[in-house]
């Protein structure tokens, strides 16, 4: 039997279509990714903790779900929108279906929808509050839901996916680096564990003198969802350790050291969400093309040019893409090297960093 499910967004919109996963109501912000596969991935990126997502390529789940793909301990998504969802995928390492995925979450998800046309309105209009329903509720009442919600910008999302005790992975190895647990995803410890790299995961919140007593050689301010100004103890902990340690951030970890020297952040119209966002590097000349996630950028004109030195920008729009500090060893990208899922074009970004923290 057919379900119907309902999605309202703040400007007064209200689409149905079929309903799968489980049933209940989320709210979140709106959001949209063009990557072709991944969603595994992007379901399971803490990134998307707050915000209901949007898939723009029309058929979903046809390789079903490995929990190999998976970046975090499970869904963190609100909700999906698809255009079409595969109810009988095909995967040699495939251990269950896309709506069996979202229901042992708790996550609603709905099909059936004009995917394109809400891109379009998204893109025209900015990223908007939502409220999804899988089961009975009445349509002013889910409106009212997708209105009255806290904008993104007021909520502490970071606090909800951080590690909340510290985890030491492979002590063996001879390197440590601590990471700032901001909502970090498995393919970056992955990527330092395989540089025979130890990781000492920790809370956001952990104090600059508490990091040190892991005897990092390198700190990482990782990814992770929101506003980066709300994440005020990342900050200062970037402040009190930059002429301690080597510093490397990745995407909300990048705008974070951008404010600890005096940065501004702005939220985008609708960010960048996909695997397929052309980046140049100021220095070599060279594109690559990378896999994003993110809502908010640096402002370039609000950089400490003392300081803070641009070095990637993006080709679609002209976003602040990397940066470097111009006497410490501190650095930050925007985009995510670590692909999961995406290109690997930028995948020796972890090999520069790893030699920087060596050398230092």
């Amino acid at each position: 039997m057919v379900k119907e499910a309902k999605l309202a967004l703040e400007d007064g919109t209200l689409l149905k279509g079929e309903g799968f996963g489980f049933e209940t109501v989320k709210s979140g912000e709106v959001v949209f990714a063009t990557g072709m596969t991944g969603y595994v991935e992007a379901l399971t990126d803490p990134s998307y903790k707050g915000q209901i997502l949007m898939l723009t390529y029309p058929l979903q789940g046809n390789y079903g779900i490995s929990s190999k793909w998976y970046q975090s301990d499970g869904i963190k998504a609100e909700g999906l929108i698809v255009r079409e969802q595969c109810k009988r995928p095909s995967h040699h390492m495939m251990e269950k279906t896309l709506s069996d995925f979202l229901e042992e979450y708790e996550i609603p998800g709905i099909s059936g929808v004009d995917t394109r046309a809400l891109t379009i309105k998204i893109r025209e209009k900015g990223t908007m509050k939502g409220a999804l329903a899988t089961e009975e509720i009445d349509d002013d009442e889910l409106l009212r839901l997708a209105i009255e919600q806290p904008d993104i910008r007021e909520l502490d999302l970071v606090d909800k996916v951080s590690v909340k005790e510290p985890k030491i992975l492979h002590e063996e190895h001879n390197n440590r680096i601590a990471i700032i647990d901001c909502g970090t995803k498995n393919n970056i410890i992955k990527a330092f564990l395989e540089r025979e790299v130890s990781v000492a995961l920790l809370p956001y919140n952990t104090s600059p003198d508490r990091i040190l007593e892991y005897d990092p050689d390198a700190i990482l301010v990782s990814n992770g969802p929101g506003d980066p100004t709300r994440v005020k103890e990342a900050i200062e902990t970037v402040k009190r350790l930059s002429e301690r340690l080597p510093i490397f951030g990745i995407c909300l970890g990048q705008q974070i050291i951008a404010l600890a020297f005096n940065a501004k952040i702005y939220k985008m119209k609708f960010g960048h969400r996909g695997a397929n966002q052309p980046v140049k590097n100021l220095e070599t000349g060279e594109v690559s093309i990378t896999s994003q996630n993110h809502g908010f950028a640096i402002d370039p004109k609000s950089t400490d040019e003392k300081s803070i030195k641009i070095t990637h920008l993006n080709l679609n729009d002209g976003t602040v893409e990397g940066i470097q500090h111009r006497e410490l060893p501190i650095m930050g990208v925007q985009y995510h090297p670590e692909a999961g899922p995406g290109p690997h074009d930028t995948y020796n970004v972890f090999d520069k960093f790893v030699k920087i923290m060596k050398e230092y």
